[in-house]
């Protein structure tokens, strides 16, 4: 092969030399790639005294050799093997070392022992990987073990578990029974990333014995069994009937029963409280047996040679069910004690009976004579009256005014136009008949209008037109008003429109925002209102865009959410669009008007939904969550945070929380005529408004249009739930210049008008009239105060001829938050930073040291278990605390919170990365 080889090579040669000059030097084969590592050294635990093995191979390699903790392990100790790449052709190298326990334990510091390979070839070397070897232990006591509980049926429950300490740490495993409890299989259990166990709803099934179980790679640790015993208090029967009185005359008892099986009681549940039956006393009457009269006087004798006399059951008449009298009523005797004697001749009897024989036999022929006549005279008149009353039905569906459609009529109806059914039926006033009413008509006719068939029918039109066009409904011109046109949709188009028409259509200038958004997320603010909406990075699928939207639902527009005692604290919000897939909940930002810095609460706060036919929902409770409250709301002093998974509309309601009234935060703003004024009249008006930036506002841009102008910053007023109303009066008035047209001392507002929330920017005008156009100062005092409660007063001195700046309490525009913002412009905590701080908290940890201890020092931690059903619970809080500092996020107090919990590693990254 070598000398064909040589022999080809010299041919070539020549031609090379025949065709052109040869190169000075041959180009030299390619050089030797750096090694590259097929395997590299892994992670790996030492079980009690067994040693671990750590191997890594590498190809091109001339040399493998294992570096551990800075310096190179012994060559001897090295464990080597080649074989051919048979692909490649290139040399493969494998080495293998053994770790000790002893080698690990003698390692002094706070790094934990590792190895590295580092291979060598022509062209240089190549390092792996670093592989770190760890003492495998678990501890034998648990942090924290579970607690057997009895809970009653349907209730929540929580069994803690906090596994031994150990290397690596210990996996964990809940026993119902000595079973496995696998929550995909059976959704009543919750297994928390803190390893406890939630029963959401406690069934009859689930009182068992449960332990916990750690295990890792060097032992398995039970904890000591927790006995869960579910009970049933017992619940009462119905009452049964009332037996009878058990006297059967005079004073005596009724009795009823129950029994305590609605339920019974189970497992130790208590008895049902109460007696199981109830005596009440009764009075029967006494029966009384009836008596005979005396008999009455003897009848007169009469033809029969008998006389008779006769007595009544009344001396006295039975009652109560007493016996009746026994005997006969009547007694008859021969008058005339035999004397009377009544004999016929032979033959008289014979012709007497004949005589009443055919007496009968007439009566019967003359009874059936006159049956037949009446039989068909009663036909004839019974069809004539079903003829009549046929035509009469016809001609009762015509209007008075009906008249036949006209033959030569030049607009036939085309038999695929709509018909229009206008005829209207005024025209029916009178009563009308069956029958047209004649001479002889019978007067006992009943009138047709009597039915409800025919009533007059209200003055509307109704016009139809064919699915493709919009259908309506036009009323009279005396019936329509502003707002009252209805619009009719066809039902394949509703629900799809339904969403659009909703909001789209109520959209106004300043009281909605909207933006396009995708996994980066965004936040959604309506300037000036306090209302906002946080969109937290990959709440959106990857990949979808949504334009979501955020409006302030007018209160003329819109159902409110109290009833009963409840009072509209916030006002409604709706985020869309409704029915959109989250991967995670967003943020919700409300402001408030209830006064929460009392010492003891007085508020009872709920967040209600609006349903899609318009019905108010209760979400959630303030303090009374539960593992199904969708929601999480986060309440501070003037707004509040809601953490929700479900967009649509929302409102916050409160009610008294006995004994204590609770009170609403108000505001009251004076408005006067822009100057100058060139009237004699002058008013002064004052609002009562809710304490929130959206309702000032909504007053301000109210009292713009009417040319009205803010003399003063507004004051506040705290409106106690004590049923009084809220006074206004005016005092001081320079009476020789100025003149009030009020006859009364003050004006009232009604405390429902203000409590329910329900009406209005409420207001009070003071209408005064000066002396002549030459007056210009103007100096008086309003007092406004809540009968026996708190108030306030405004100092007015005010040249009502001198044009003042424009004033608003509202922030200016360079402190005003953007509408909306997009991607990573909107949250002040960079990504990274986050992902950080998650991996480092989410974590459960046997010091506590978690993302727990951050919710405690943010101050987020009225409901932990809503966090720890979350994949990252750390995230959720971190959402929320961009939304608590949307206007003065800084990073200080965040990593302030960190530098208490201990998490220097955490604050390195945002002293880097971040700004704080």
């Amino acid at each position: 092969m070598e000398t064909d080889g040589d022999s080809l090579h010299c041919s070539k040669s020549s031609d090379y030399s025949e065709a052109e000059v040869l190169p000075d030097s041959f180009p030299s084969a390619p050089a030797e790639p750096l090694p590259e590592f097929l395997l590299e050294p892994e992670d790996a635990f030492i079980v009690k005294n067994r040693p671990v093995q750590l191997r890594c191979r590498a190809s091109p390699a001339t040399q493998i050799y294992f570096k551990c903790n800075g310096e190179w392990v012994n060559q001897n100790d090295h464990v080597t093997r080649e074989s051919l790449d048979q692909i490649t052709g290139l040399v493969v190298r494998e080495v293998d070392i053994s770790v000790s326990r002893t080698q690990v334990e003698e390692l002094f510091g706070l790094e934990d022992y590792w190895c590295q390979c580092v291979a060598w070839s022509s062209a240089g070397t190549t390092k792996s990987n670093r592989a770190y070897v760890r003492i495998a232990y678990l501890r034998k006591n648990f942090e924290q073990e579970p607690l057997g509980r009895e809970v009653r049926l349907e209730q929540e429950v929580l069994l803690q578990c906090r596994p031994p300490e150990g290397m690596p740490a210990a996996e964990v495993d809940w026993l119902k029974n000595e079973d496995v409890i696998d929550p995909s299989q059976d959704s009543n259990f919750l297994i928390t990333i803190d390893h406890d166990l939630i029963i959401k709803q406690a069934r009859l099934s689930d009182t068992a014995n449960y332990t916990c179980v750690a295990r890792n790679v060097v032992a398995k640790r039970r904890s000591s069994t927790a006995t869960l015993i579910v009970y049933v208090s017992g619940g009462w029967s119905s009452w049964t009937s009332w037996t009878e009185c058990n006297a059967r005359c005079g004073r005596g008892w009724q009795r009823r029963t129950r029994s305590c099986t609605n339920p019974a009681p189970l497992n130790g549940g208590a008895f049902c409280e109460g007696p199981p039956f109830q005596r009440v006393t009764c009075t029967t009457m006494c029966p009384v047996d009836g008596g005979w009269t005396e008999w009455a006087k003897w009848s007169a004798c009469g033809t029969e040679c008998t006389h008779w006399r006769s007595r009544e059951c009344q001396a006295p008449p039975p009652r109560n069910g007493g016996k009746h009298c026994s005997g006969s009523m009547m007694e008859s005797k021969n008058c005339t004690e035999g004397l009377c004697a009544r004999t016929l001749a032979p033959g008289m009897g014979v012709a007497v009976y004949a005589g009443l024989v055919g007496a009968l036999l007439l009566c019967v022929i003359l009874v059936l004579c006159v049956g037949v006549l009446a039989y068909r005279r009663r036909c004839r008149h019974l069809h004539g009256d079903i003829t009549d009353s046929s035509s009469a039905l016809t001609a009762a569906f015509h209007p008075g005014n009906y008249k036949p459609p006209r033959q030569d009529n030049p607009h036939p109806l085309h038999p695929s136009a709509p018909p229009d059914l206008t005829a209207t039926a005024g025209a029916f006033r009178g009563p009308l008949f069956s029958l047209q009413q004649g001479v002889n008509d019978s007067p006992h006719k009943i009138p047709m209008t009597t039915s409800p068939l025919l009533d007059p029918l209200p003055s509307l039109k109704i016009k139809v037109y064919n699915s493709s066009t919009l259908s309506s409904l036009e009323l009279p011109a005396d019936m329509c008003s502003d707002g009252e046109i209805l619009s009719l949709k066809s039902v394949g188009t509703m629900g799809r429109e339904r969403d659009y028409y909703s909001h789209t259509l109520s959209r106004e200038p300043g009281l909605s925002t909207s933006a396009t958004l995708g996994n980066l997320g965004g936040r959604l603010t309506i300037p000036n209102t306090g209302v906002s909406l946080l969109v937290p990075p990959g709440t959106i699928p990857q990949g979808k865009f949504y334009e979501m939207y955020l409006i302030i639902n007018k209160w003329d527009k819109t159902t409110l959410p109290s009833e009963g005692s409840q009072t509209v604290l916030s006002p409604v919000v709706s985020c869309g669009p409704s029915g959109m897939l989250l991967n995670r909940p967003v943020v919700l930002t409300l402001p408030h008007c209830a006064q929460l810095d009392t010492p003891t609460p007085d508020w009872t706060l709920t967040l209600k939904t609006q349903t899609h036919q318009g019905a108010w929902e209760e979400v959630l409770t303030v303090g009374e969550e539960t593992l199904s409250s969708p929601c999480y709301l986060q309440l501070e002093e003037e707004c509040c945070h809601v953490l929700m998974e479900q967009l649509g509309t929302y409102g916050l309601v409160g009610q008294s929380c006995p004994p204590q009234p609770a009170c609403k935060r108000l505001q009251l703003a004076l408005f006067a005529p822009r100057a100058p004024c060139l009237s004699l009249d002058y008013s002064l008006r004052i609002y009562c408004i809710h304490d929130t930036p959206h309702a000032l506002k909504e007053v301000l841009d109210l009292e713009r249009s009417l040319g009205g102008v803010l003399l003063e910053d507004p004051k506040p007023l705290l409106f106690k739930d004590s049923y009084h109303n809220l006074r206004l009066s005016i005092h001081d008035i320079p009476h020789t210049h100025w003149r009030s047209k009020l006859l009364a001392k003050y004006q009232e507002i009604p405390f429902y008008h203000i409590w329910s929330g329900s009406q209005r920017p409420l207001h009070c005008a003071f209408s005064l009239e000066r002396g002549s156009l030459a007056v210009s100062q103007l100096a008086c005092k309003i007092c406004v105060r809540q009968v026996e409660g708190e108030g306030q007063i405004f100092q007015l001195h005010t040249d009502i001829q001198e044009t003042l700046p424009p004033h608003s309490p509202l922030p200016s525009g360079g402190t005003c938050l953007p509408s909306s913002q997009v991607g990573p412009y909107a949250f002040r905590l960079p990504d990274s930073i986050r992902q950080k701080i998650c991996a480092s908290l989410d974590a459960p940890s046997a010091r506590g040291c978690d993302w727990r201890l951050l919710a405690r020092s943010l101050g987020f931690d009225r409901y932990l278990n809503y966090f720890a059903t979350k994949p990252s619970p750390t995230g959720v809080l971190l959402d929320l605390w961009e939304a608590c500092h949307q206007a003065d996020a800084d990073l200080v107090s965040l990593a302030t919170a960190l530098e208490e919990m201990g998490k220097s590693e955490v604050l390195v990254v945002m002293t880097t990365d971040g700004d704080c």
